[in-house]
């Protein structure tokens, strides 16, 4: 096996800079002076674009940067020792031992052991001892094998992976604190990676258990594999700890038990108090529990920690009702312009009687004059009614999952009934959010009260629904649909009367929201705005397919921008990585999918975002000035037969795309970091 550490790949008591990103950036480079890499700048790219998401600093001065990377062509580690300490972000403070961990994209099994086991160890005070004793680049490389080997005695935690954790319960009976015999816990640990953090974390909760005379076995859902826990282990558990980044896997497995749910770096930060809260979460029948029914994305909501900001809360339950809703809107609106298509755009007066009185042996003899004869007609009429009755669920749909985002599985049906009745009243759009707030909240507040056993099964079921549903649809009809259907009409109202500057200016805010996030909550404001008008477009007001294109036109704009950057224009301003993503950007822009920005903002946003938001003005503006009309809300450049003026449509996304592309290699060749007096990356003797 090729040897993951040598004497080059050291560096002792050097000052690399003043930030994550500049030590990153030399231990990046010096991978790649060494072979190891193809590229520095792609390694760099992908190892910050990690450290973006989560801080790898850890306890005791140390800091782990990490990633996968296709420029990696060897499983390394780089370690520096700094004389300039850095802040990782680690709690206790800035750190002075870093390891560099850079696997290949596709990393054998025993190489990703060897990285994660290198990681558990720096968890061992007499390892980080040894390691910031040594005099020469030669011991560092010898402890590292060591720990490695298992050289060194192990006398810190056990191994923390499903199986190893097997040693704790008899720790737990030496001490044997608790009367009654010890507490019995359970845990998993993941991070995005999968490399340090998951079994480190996993080592720290094992050595605190261990320390209170609690028996705790933890599952590591990590890169090298893992093995689940024995059923027998999770049904004697007495709570369960998930320090984890990402979705657990079968989460089901720990319905019931008494959960505490934080970030994987709080599990190697505070070991400790999330034992202890787990404790207490075991002693208390009210503590929080992993739910019975499946859903991961409300299991990760219930499991989310008490200090949660009610804005936070309130923004995922929105965004949980966008994300439902929009599945209906893509397929109900692509129907919608198919039919229009066959049967041509006065279908909508035909579909009715033809539906009903015709089938496709009985072609109907009266439909539009431009529909594609008696059978494109009758095509037509059954695509549009489909489509016109998928969009009919947009309202109740999006009431019902805000619902489901505050109130899980119980809120559903009173969201939806509530978004009906918003629907019914004429409501729309607003009256969906605020039926669904109000069903979510309200069958949250009924959901925890206390009540008998016997009545436990039916709460969710029957008195939940049925309570919520007549309190947040009754409000909705007594108090709160006709102002907001006054509201609906008024901006309705408004929205047709745009012309000229009035027209651009909203085409300009558009394109600006649609570019900021890339598919985060503002560009889901903005899509879900434009959508929700295209049910009260008309021939005579084509206003909300006008928005519609120019939503559509500047969320394309980001992804075809920096496929054309970086595969075309300038490449040598792209990594390895980037220039790989921007090959597929440019199907996903193509296809509206903004989300193919997200890797270049991702590794640059100061340079990426502000460039995509300037070209997406100028897409957004040039589409509402040339009165470009959409009647699908998806598709981008293969939904050609539903665009009104299509011509126009690509001269905005192709001048918007121009703007974006020219901006952002400007920025990176001209808004660069001034440097600073640290050690430059320069090639290795190898």
């Amino acid at each position: 096996m090729t040897q993951l550490i040598t004497t080059d790949l050291v560096e002792l008591d050097q000052n690399l800079g003043n930030s994550p990103e500049d030590v990153i950036r030399h231990l990046a480079g010096r991978v790649a002076a060494n072979g190891r890499a193809t590229e520095a700048e792609g390694l760099f790219t992908d190892a910050f674009a990690r450290e973006s998401k989560t801080a790898t600093g850890v306890p005791g001065g140390i800091a782990i940067p990490h990633c996968r990377s296709t420029a990696v062509t060897v499983p390394t580690l780089a370690m520096a020792r700094l004389s300039q300490p850095v802040d990782f972000g680690a709690k206790d403070g800035p750190a002075d031992l870093i390891f560099f961990i850079a696997a290949p994209e596709g990393a054998d099994q025993e190489h990703l052991k060897l990285l994660s086991k290198l990681a558990r160890s720096l968890i061992k005070k007499d390892f980080t001892a040894a390691l910031r004793a040594a005099s020469t680049q030669a011991e560092i490389v010898e402890l590292v094998e060591g720990a490695l080997a298992d050289k060194p005695a192990a006398a810190a935690a056990p191994a923390a992976g499903a199986t190893a954790a097997a040693a704790a319960p008899s720790a737990g009976a030496a001490t044997g604190a608790r009367s009654g015999g010890p507490k019995r816990l359970v845990a998993v640990t993941a991070c995005p990676t999968g490399i340090a953090h998951t079994y480190m974390a996993a080592d720290s909760l094992v050595a605190a258990a261990k320390e209170v005379g609690v028996d705790l076995q933890v599952e590591t859902q990590g890169s090298s594999g893992a093995k689940p826990l024995d059923p027998a282990v999770i049904a004697a558990a007495d709570a369960v700890i998930f320090a984890v980044d990402v979705d657990v896997r079968g989460k089901e497995r720990f319905a019931g038990k008494p959960v505490i749910n934080a970030p994987v770096k709080r599990g190697i930060d505070e070991p400790d108090k999330m034992v202890q809260e787990a404790l207490a979460a075991a002693d208390n029948p009210n503590a929080r529990r992993v739910p019975h029914f499946g859903a991961e994305e409300q299991a990760e909501a219930e499991a989310t920690e008490k200090g949660e900001h009610i804005g936070q809360k309130l923004k995922k339950a929105l965004l949980t009702g966008v994300s439902y809703m929009i599945p209906f809107v893509a397929g109900g609106g692509l129907l919608i312009a198919l039919g229009f298509l066959m049967g041509g755009y006065l279908i909508t007066q035909f579909a009715d009687t033809i539906v009903v009185e015709n089938s496709i042996f009985n072609l109907p003899t009266e439909y539009p004059e431009n529909a594609w004869g008696p059978l494109g007609a009758y095509l037509g009429a059954v695509l549009f009614k489909i489509g016109a009755l998928s969009l009919g669920f947009l309202v109740p749909a999006l009431a019902g999952y805000i619902a489901y985002g505050i109130a899980d599985r119980p809120g559903i049906a009173p969201g939806f009934v509530a978004g009906a009745v918003a629907g019914f009243m004429g409501a729309g759009f607003l009256g969906g959010i605020v039926g669904g707030l109000l069903a979510g909240y309200i069958a949250h507040s009924i959901g925890k009260i206390q009540v008998a056993r016997w009545l436990r099964g039916l709460m969710p079921v029957v008195i939940i629904p049925l309570v919520a549903s007549l309190v947040a649809s009754g409000l909705m009809f007594l108090i709160l649909g006709a102002p907001i259907v006054a509201i609906t009409v008024g901006l309705n109202n408004w929205l047709s009367g745009l012309t000229g500057a009035s027209a651009i200016a909203l085409g300009v805010i558009l394109g600006l929201m649609m570019c900021f996030d890339l598919g985060g909550p503002v560009n889901k404001v903005a899509y879900s705005f434009a959508v929700a008008g295209l049910g009260a477009a008309t021939l005579d007001n084509q206003a909300p397919w006008q928005i519609m294109a120019a939503v559509m036109a500047a969320g394309m704009v980001p992804p075809l921008a920096m496929a054309l950057a970086s595969t075309v224009l300038d490449k040598k301003r792209f990594s390895l990585a980037e220039r790989e993503n921007g090959k597929a950007a440019w199907l996903l822009g193509a296809s509206f999918i903004s989300e193919g920005a997200i890797p270049f903002a991702a590794a640059d946003p100061l340079r990426v975002i502000p460039a995509s938001m300037l070209g997406g003005a100028v897409t957004g503006a040039l589409s509402m000035a040339f009165a470009v009309g959409s009647k699908a809300p998806h598709g981008g450049f293969f939904v050609f037969f539903a665009i009104d003026n299509f011509l126009m449509f690509v001269v905005s996304i192709l001048a918007g795309t121009v703007v974006t592309a020219l901006a952002v290699i400007a920025l990176k060749r001209w808004a660069v970091r001034k440097s600073v007096d640290t050690v430059e990356p320069v090639p290795v003797t190898v």
